[in-house]
């Protein structure tokens, strides 16, 4: 049956791409606390809006049309607000707009509606004084709360006394009421920020442990490819050179030119590969002893590992190639010495350098009668350090082995 390739692409388009699944993923504490924030600002409202509307629709008579109309202008917005903090869409928009619409409604009450001129009796709409201050935190910059914070109490009070005609007994209660409200509203607006702030700082250290975690798996999949690769290149390599000393006919001596050949394109091919490994920028010479015991543990060995002298900054691809060239002498050390006495000494000379020395108390071995075909020492730990400027010392004998390896700043 044949594919739609519309249908194909349509659902192409839908997949997210790698960033924003990221900025998704990294926000994902400061989203559930959004939610969290709206959802008790909606519990905390729908009670404060019943007592309002109660109040509203017991103290009003319906023929007072100024009244109605402020009740629908004041009470729609919060409805809204209310369902768009319930659902979880749109919490911003409806809060923010509550918020302006609640404000100029206040301000205009004595405008538009006779006072009530007793002081003991509050309108309706007082009610919802905090209420204003909890949308301004759900929509507005942390700024702008802290402004509808101190400024909605204070137009409350100033609405308040024109309703009372500015009379003794409305400033005595006017101030109680404007304090408790001011001081309120700042509690309410400080801990959303202190909650944003613990969330927004959870999701930084959730953004640096996952950067820090694909650093990681990146470059230990570079070392494996580049393991993979450079036992294929000696493979290929020594072969050809097996191939080409033994060649004796015209058919061998063709056979060997094409293995030859192959090698070297494949030499050619990961040239960029391998002259990347590692970068110039400094590295902590600490941390080739993390290394090192990161080594130890993945061979499964014992040791003691010592550190002395000042830890310095040494380029990176010195730092690797000393790590790598010790990672060579510990497998060498495990595999032929079953790791007996297993020691290693990292003396760090601040920034001028840093030596690292690998012993054992293994049977030894002889350097010399090492065949040419063995580039395990010879490149993987003596080519490998001069190619950096560094040392490398193998001192073996029948009471064990000493491998020295060194990097001093030019």
């Amino acid at each position: 049956m044949p594919t739609d390739p519309l249908s194909i692409r349509d659902a192409w388009s839908k997949i997210p791409s790698p960033g924003s699944v990221e900025t998704e993923f990294e926000r994902f504490t400061g989203k559930r606390m959004e939610r969290i924030l709206a959802t008790v600002v909606a519990i905390g409202s729908a009670i404060l809006g019943a007592q309002a509307l109660i109040a509203g629709i017991t103290t009003m008579s319906w023929s007072d049309g100024a009244r109605i109309a402020m009740l629908l202008v004041v009470f729609i917005p919060l409805v809204v607000m209310l369902i768009a903090c319930v659902v979880g869409r749109g919490v911003r928009t409806a809060s923010g707009a509550f918020a302006i619409i609640y404000t100029l409604a206040l301000g205009a009450w004595p405008t538009f509606v006779d006072p009530v001129g007793k002081a003991a009796d509050q309108p309706w709409i007082f009610f919802l004084v905090n209420v204003g201050v909890v949308a301004a935190m759900l929509a507005f910059p942390l700024w702008l709360q802290f402004a509808w914070a101190v400024g909605l109490p204070f137009v409350y009070g100033y609405v308040r006394l024109v309703e009372g005609e500015f009379s003794r007994d409305f400033w005595v209660t006017t101030a109680f009421d404007v304090s408790f409200t001011l001081i309120l509203g700042i509690v309410i607006i400080s801990l959303g920020w202190m909650f944003r702030s613990v969330a927004a700082g959870v999701d930084e250290a959730r953004a640096h442990a996952v950067a820090s975690y694909a650093s990681a798996a990146a470059a230990a999949a570079a070392e494996e490819e580049r393991a993979t690769m450079s036992a294929l290149m000696h493979d290929s390599v020594l072969a050809a050179l097996i191939a080409a000393e033994r060649a004796e006919g015209e058919r061998a001596q063709d056979l060997a030119v094409g293995m030859a050949r192959e090698a070297l394109t494949r030499l050619a091919n990961t040239e960029a590969a391998v002259a990347q490994e590692g970068s110039d920028e400094p590295v902590g010479a600490a941390q080739i002893v993390v290394e090192l015991r990161r080594a130890l543990s993945e061979l499964g060995a014992d040791a003691i590992v010592e550190e002395r002298g000042g830890i310095g900054l040494i380029p990176g691809r010195a730092a690797r190639a000393l790590v790598l060239a010790a990672r060579q002498a510990l497998g060498n050390a495990v595999t032929h010495a079953n790791g007996r006495g297993l020691h290693i000494l990292a003396e760090g000379k601040g920034d001028e350098g840093i030596s690292v020395t690998i012993t054992d108390t293994g049977p030894g071995f002889d350097i010399t009668a090492i065949g040419a075909d063995r580039l395990g020492i010879s490149a993987s730990i003596l080519a490998r350090m001069a190619g950096v400027a560094g040392t490398a010392e193998i001192d073996s004998s029948e009471w064990g082995t000493t491998v020295t390896l060194g990097w001093e700043q030019p």
